[in-house]
């Protein structure tokens, strides 16, 4: 009996794990995020901000559009680089909040104005000039 419990705890917590799966028709925004940072202020610092406050709020904010802070750890990347990788269930769901021009929606336009408090105390860490490219799942 003791397998038989052990055995189903493994595969409902390997069912939990990989549950998030990439589909077909998924966007996955990928950005390079290049950091200043403000005197006396570390990257480790700027970091653990960033993925204590700034992650949280965003998925807060847009439970449908998932943001994911990523380090390098080889590759063509600045010292002083780190990344986010979004995911959103289709190109449909990032149109809700970005006309095909860039620019915001209302939606859009609400919910960057509930994660400015935030940014702007990211802003006493540091500044961020980013680069992106957005992927569709084949």
């Amino acid at each position: 009996m003791k397998k038989v419990v052990f055995i189903a705890a493994i595969i409902l917590i390997s069912g939990i794990t990989f549950g998030q799966n990439l589909k077909k028709g998924n966007l996955i925004g990928v950005h390079t995020m290049t950091v200043t940072l403000k005197p006396g202020v570390t990257m480790e610092q700027f970091t653990q901000f960033y993925s204590n406050k700034v992650i949280p709020e965003m998925n807060k904010v847009v439970p449908e559009w998932q943001v994911y802070l990523v380090k390098s750890i080889r590759g063509n990347i600045n010292e002083n680089s780190i990344g986010m990788i979004h995911v959103l269930k289709s190109d449909n769901v990032r149109s809700k909040y970005y006309k095909a021009d860039g620019t915001q929606t209302e939606l859009g336009i609400s919910a960057n104005a509930k994660i400015k408090p935030v940014m702007d105390e990211l802003e006493k860490l540091g500044t961020v000039e980013r680069t992106w490219t957005d992927w569709i799942v084949q």
